[in-house]
């Protein structure tokens, strides 16, 4: 038995409906960006944390190095 997929719902003014195809499809992109971006954003994260272990100083040691004071 197939399931069928629930689809999140759009309001436009007073009415509320399941998002249509091309809703449906440019709601699935937005959330695969969204998650690529995380994705991302936390590999850099954990490059930063390697690269202040890799040369023993803390975050703030090195913005000192890099002229923010």
């Amino acid at each position: 038995m197939a399931t069928a997929t629930v689809r999140p719902t759009v309001q436009i003014g007073d009415e509320v409906r399941e998002m249509n195809d091309a809703e449906f499809a440019q709601y699935e992109l937005d959330k695969a960006s969204a998650t690529a971006r995380a994705t991302e954003q936390e590999a850099r994260t954990v490059a930063r944390e390697a690269l202040l272990t890799k040369l023993g100083i803390t975050a703030d040691e090195a913005q000192l190095l890099l002229g923010g004071m």
